[in-house]
């Protein structure tokens, strides 16, 4: 296992083979490496004297002549128009809102990693050669580790996100796990490896003490383990890599190699196969122009084809199959319940809006069936949902409430339309869909025993809220609480935990979060600098939480804190009240103020569905009163706690026990640890 080992000095492995030292530093990296775009072309850097540019939209470096438009300022068409829409959007939300005009929005990067490495591999290589003076300094990382020690939290468990890469193999690794990992505290030219531990762990990845250094902390760092440079012990020994100790302690001992085989006896490592499995769980099955339905991200209560465009970490982006210049896009993970297989919208009776585009790209193919997550198999034939049953549910325009809904419409495989009492647009245009045995729907009572605010219906004046009263003033029943999924994982969330989280209401942004609540398999997602009005209520299985380094493994941006100046805003100009007005089609978008975060969609045209191609089912007939967008958001300070267990009727009848069956996650509940509510069927 040791025959890697060298201790001999530093001048004779200074003479190592020049594969090691083929991976120094960039700057050896010669000026003819290729840029590659996204539209799959390749740039070359010729001669060593054609200019540079940097794009002002993504920060990406390459040759102006490779860039878009005759003013070089966009490394692509996609980039121009996100700066242009994103400046746009600012300046009329300052506007009204009486504040000086913002900076351009920083916005995900659309370009891979690899892209962005050669990019600036390239700047430096032209940097040299043409010995410029002036330096340019690449933007600014957001530093995981850094932030988790000052903050002195911990991240989630890799195990706990299923859906992310190695999710489900992510095994024994743990503190005091020992690894071969390359030797920064050397004087050599050339790449060595030392023995180092887990000092600790956050997600993906790992605070690592050399071997050697004891209690001595001064060359600790964090490191991705699931990078390539990462190696199980003896990986060394069979490769013929040099382990070499570092510079700082390599005279405390005379024998290296009897200190670490009496050091590593009996120690944990990773698998031999490790890096094997972290390369085959970054392969999706969904490939660049497969056909999808997905929701309609201007009117819920539909779906679209849309083609698959870009596929990161399991996260597409969808191009809507109507959009001419790819411009209207919806980001999703690929198990998300927002996303089907062709053919879907009509098995199960759903609205579909049928596309007028007939031209087909070649390679477009429907995505198989089997690629998209399967749900559970329900018995409609006996007890079962029906239309007109009041439920609570998570609002998908507001994540940050539990609201009273309906169940609007019955449809096959166990699947809902379900809508927001008090505030759904006259046409129905934003009912929703959820399963059946979604995590995302509760039954009646479930925000007063669980000590969470329900939002009532809009409007509603009898304060505060009363599930019994409502009913009887609606002469509605509710949902049996039999039909409503029962079973709690043990997921491994605690509360204070790091992650990175999709901003839901801004679905293309990743950001960094922490769990401040936990309510049986429901958790409260804060997204740190931001108030708690952002927060957002998603399932422990959501394939939109992921481990802390998640973006760093597969490219994609992370979104750091907010830093306190961006949301220090001025005293705002006296609202004036606005007279109500009619549902215009315009999707719900938060309150942004100067400086936040970007928006990615645009406001849309008065519509309606007389133009749409319906499939089965016809239009849903318009109910309720209109909902005027942005739906205010209700707060009740009252907890009722004092109130009775919940009675759907004044007569008795049985008790329908809805017990949850616990695990060893930290849950929170109604001081007993149960779920419990008192309903008549």
């Amino acid at each position: 296992m040791f025959d890697g080992y060298d201790s001999c000095s530093e001048e004779s492995t200074s003479s190592s083979s020049s594969e090691d030292s083929e991976d120094e530093v960039m700057p050896s990296i010669p000026a003819s490496l290729p840029i590659i775009k996204n539209n799959g072309q390749v740039y070359t850097y010729p001669d060593g004297k054609a200019g540079m540019a940097t794009c002002e939209m993504c920060g990406m470096v390459g040759v102006r002549d490779a860039f878009y438009s005759k003013t070089k300022r966009f490394c692509s068409v996609s980039c121009s128009r996100s700066y242009s829409s994103n400046s746009k959007k600012a300046s009329i939300l300052a506007r009204l809102q009486g504040k000086p005009p913002t900076k351009k929005a920083k916005v995900l990067q659309k370009q891979p990693l690899m892209a962005k490495l050669a990019a600036y591999a390239q700047y430096q290589a032209s940097q040299q050669n043409q010995a410029k003076s002036k330096a340019v300094v690449p933007a600014e990382s957001f530093d995981w580790g850094r932030y988790i020690c000052s903050n002195d939290t911990v991240g989630a468990p890799v195990s706990c996100f299923k859906h992310a890469p190695m999710g489900t193999c992510w095994g024994g690794i743990e503190e005091g796990v020992r690894l071969e990992v390359p030797n920064s505290d050397t004087n050599l030219s050339t790449k060595v490896y030392w023995i180092a531990e887990i000092i600790k762990l956050a997600g993906f990845k790992a605070l690592l003490r050399y071997e050697g250094f004891d209690s001595d902390t001064s060359k600790d760092y964090w490191c991705d383990l699931c990078v390539p440079e990462v190696h199980p012990v003896g990986w060394c020994a069979s490769s013929g890599k040099p382990l070499i100790p570092p510079k700082t302690i390599q005279h405390k001992y005379s024998n290296w190699k009897a200190v670490l085989v009496k050091r590593l006896t009996g120690a944990k490592t990773l698998p031999p196969d490790f890096n094997t499995k972290v390369q085959e769980n970054l392969q999706f099955p969904f490939k660049k122009l497969m056909r999808v339905e997905v929701v309609d991200k201007n009117y819920l209560c539909r779906t679209r084809v849309a083609l698959v465009e870009q596929v990161t970490g399991g996260r597409l982006r969808l191009v809507y199959e109507e959009s001419q210049d790819g411009s209207d896009d919806f980001w999703c993970h690929m198990y998300s319940p927002l996303i089907h297989n062709i053919g879907w919208s009509r098995s199960i009776g759903h609205r579909f809006k049928r596309s007028d585009f007939t031209k087909k790209m070649e390679g477009q193919v429907d995505a198989p069936a089997l690629h998209f997550l399967k749900v559970k198999d329900v018995d409609q034939s006996g007890d079962w949902f029906k239309d007109g049953m009041k439920i609570e549910a998570i609002d998908p325009l507001n994540l940050s409430a539990i609201c009273v809904a309906t169940v609007r419409k019955v449809l096959a495989d166990g699947y809902l339309m379900i809508g927001i009492d008090g505030s759904e647009a006259v046409d129905g245009s934003d009912w929703f869909c959820y399963h059946g045995t979604s995590p995302s729907i509760y039954p009646v009572g479930f925000c007063e025993i669980n000590n969470i605010e329900l939002t009532p219906p809009r409007g509603y004046t009898k304060l505060p809220f009363k599930w019994f009263d409502y009913l009887r003033e609606t002469g509605s029943i509710a949902a049996p609480v039999k039909l409503f999924t029962k079973e709690i994982p043990n997921h491994g969330f605690r509360q204070g935990m790091k992650l990175e989280a999709v901003d839901l209401m801004e679905p293309r942004l990743v950001c960094v979060a922490t769990v401040t609540r936990i309510v049986h398999r429901l958790l409260r997602i804060h997204f740190d600098g931001w108030e708690d009005e952002y927060d957002q209520w998603v399932d422990c299985e959501s394939p939109d939480l992921y481990p802390v380094g998640w973006c760093q493994l597969t490219g994609y941006q992370l979104q750091p804190p907010a830093s306190q100046s961006t949301r220090d805003l001025p005293q705002s100009v006296p609202k004036q009240k606005k007279k109500a007005q009619q549902y215009k089609g315009q999707k719900k978008k938060r309150k942004i103020p100067v400086g936040r975060r970007p928006f990615s969609q645009t406001g849309r045209r008065r519509s309606s569905f007389s133009g749409d191609e319906e499939q089965s089912p016809p239009p849903y007939p318009a109910q309720g009163p209109s909902r005027p967008r942005p739906r205010p958001r209700t707060h009740l300070h009252q907890t009722h706690k004092s109130e009775p267990l919940l009675r759907m009727k004044e007569d008795p009848a049985e008790v329908d026990e809805f017990t949850f069956s616990q695990g060893t996650s930290d849950q929170e509940s109604n001081g007993s640890g149960s779920y419990y509510i008192k309903q008549e069927p």
